[in-house]
């Protein structure tokens, strides 16, 4: 009789240690904001910043909890993933005038990079103009400093010179480069154009907060710089073009006048100029 005791209660244990694993915390589910954002860091903490930035995209469709440190997030990687492809298609773009083996191929990843860049600089715009909705002293940056060297690839300068790279190799080209989109574009976020260290060392503190003004002014310089895809040289789409030098017009308005920010509104107006007159072109 006590054997028998002993083993029911040795059920019993085991069956209370089964119940409390099975009602742990629920993962979210697919589909929703939640479940987006824990993707979004994991593709991001992997350096798949495209896939980041999808998931972080999914989340602006609706308003949630995530959304607003999400928008923050997303314009950082929308700007450098623009910055990173604009860059990639000029490259490409000078080898195709290099190489006589098969400028083809070239001319194919220039079409490819600017379509994505395209993409990615709308969805930037979009995200900024809903941004200057919020007028919250401080911004925060809810995720981690970002994997990925302000230092360019060697290997860009093979392409532009019309070397043509291996599949593999040109698929390490272009995760590199869209990494070193990212840090640039959240060390001007950040106010630290050209000091990626000070921007790390920020990131240091358990909560990253950078002051909307100088937040703001590092947006209006993206959305400048960022529009030259819409430019006549590049893809030739002056409408969108324009709708990035009002956006930036507007964002810039909206950040303390300094030397730097006069200067921008005036670089910004000068090219809106130019492009009503119909040489587009920052």
């Amino acid at each position: 009789m006590r054997m028998k005791v002993l083993l029911l209660l040795a059920v019993v244990a085991m069956s209370l240690v089964v119940v409390s694993c099975s009602t742990g915390p629920t993962p979210p589910q697919p589909g929703t904001p939640a479940f987006y954002w824990n993707a979004a860091k994991e593709t991001y903490h992997g350096g798949d910043f495209v896939k980041a930035d999808e998931n972080l995209s999914e989340i602006m469709q609706s308003d949630s909890e995530f959304t607003a440190k999400a928008r923050v997030w997303h314009m950082v990687m929308a700007a450098g993933l623009t910055q990173a492809y604009g860059r990639m298609a000029d490259a490409y773009e000078m080898g195709a005038k290099e190489t006589h083996a098969n400028p083809q191929l070239f001319r194919r990843q220039v079409s490819a990079l600017r379509t994505a860049g395209s993409h990615t600089a709308m969805e930037f715009t979009q995200a900024a103009h809903d941004f200057a909705k919020d007028q919250s002293a401080e911004v925060l940056f809810a995720f981690e400093y970002p994997a990925g060297s302000m230092t360019e690839s060697a290997a860009l300068n093979r392409v532009s010179t019309g070397t043509p790279l291996p599949e593999m190799d040109a698929a390490s080209l272009q995760k590199a480069m869209l990494q070193r989109g990212v840090v640039m574009a959240l060390c001007k976020a950040a106010g630290s154009p050209d000091d990626s260290a000070k921007v790390l060392d920020k990131f240091k503190a358990s909560e990253v907060k950078i002051p909307r003004a100088t937040f703001v002014a590092g947006l209006a310089r993206l959305l400048y710089e960022d529009s030259d895809i819409f430019g006549a040289k590049r893809l030739d789409q002056p409408q969108r073009f324009q709708v990035m030098l009002e956006e930036a017009a507007e964002m810039v308005k909206a950040a303390p006048e300094t030397k730097e920010t006069k200067d921008l509104s005036n670089q910004i107006q000068n090219a809106l100029k130019k492009l009503k007159k119909g040489s587009g072109g920052v």
